[in-house]
């Protein structure tokens, strides 16, 4: 892929127990082929559990009507990942798909936007007044109706829009008069959703790097993982182990 790139990082102790793992590509770029555009899906099982991870960058735009190529580019992403199939486990299918997993979390830039003008959002934003801003935020309309994420989970959003920065500066694009030809309307294009019970969202926050016009999003889960009782390797245990996905991760990357 161009410009798309995800890890999955594991404590030492762990390696073991991961297994099954794949990868698969889908480009959305242009002509709906090319890599600019598109996700990147790493599929593992840690113990019995099945995991897959998405990283995205969905179409751009905001004009009226471009979020509806976002949500094209989430169903055609759901339709094509296709994971290599391998030998089943006794009793159990590999998942080939992404929404065959029992742990999904989905993040990257999805580029959705506020359905507002910039000086009307400008003006909510030094008001503070995020409801407002909620209420016109793409993703949460499109989930709303049933258009797309049907089914997934967000965990309520308590920091500024990501998206878009002037360059090496902590002012939105436009705010001076040599960056008013980049000018885009503040948005969450930066997003972490999850699929799947047995997953818990700990803290959802903006990094402040000045790296690129973006902030990153960060994001700490706990998850509960079925394992095989140790005396028996074909009886599950009755009790879970939940695991932090903050532990999977170097405390210096936790950054998408």
């Amino acid at each position: 892929m161009v410009g798309i790139f995800v890890t999955v990082w594991a404590k030492k102790e762990l390696m073991q127990h991961i297994g099954h793992l794949r990868t698969s590509c889908v480009g959305r770029g242009i002509m709906g082929y090319l890599g600019n555009k598109g996700c990147i899906s790493v599929s593992m099982t840690l113990y019995q559990t099945s995991f897959c991870f998405i990283c995205s960058h969905l179409a751009s735009g905001e004009k009226e009507g471009d979020e509806l190529r976002r949500n094209l580019d989430v169903l055609e992403i759901l339709r094509l990942t296709q994971f290599r199939r391998i030998c089943r486990r006794a009793g159990r299918r590999i998942p080939e798909k992404i929404l065959d997993h029992e742990r999904v979390i989905w993040l990257g830039d999805l580029n959705y936007r506020i359905s507002l003008s910039y000086e009307d959002t400008k003006k909510l934003l030094t008001e503070n007044n995020w409801d407002a801003l909620f209420e016109k935020d793409q993703l949460n309309i499109q989930r709303a109706s049933g258009s797309v994420f049907k089914g997934w989970s967000e965990e309520k959003i308590y920091f500024a829009p990501t998206y878009k920065y002037s360059c090496n500066s902590d002012s939105y694009a436009g705010e001076t008069a040599t960056s008013k030809k980049k000018r885009r309307t503040p948005a969450w294009c930066d997003r972490i959703l999850w699929h799947g019970d047995g997953i818990a969202q700990l803290s959802y926050f903006r990094g402040e790097s000045q790296f690129s016009d973006h902030r990153p999003v960060c994001g700490t889960f706990i998850v509960e993982v079925k394992r095989l009782d140790g005396q028996s390797k074909r009886r599950p245990s009755n009790t879970n182990i939940k695991i932090g996905a903050e532990e999977l991760l170097p405390t210096r990357d936790r950054h998408n």
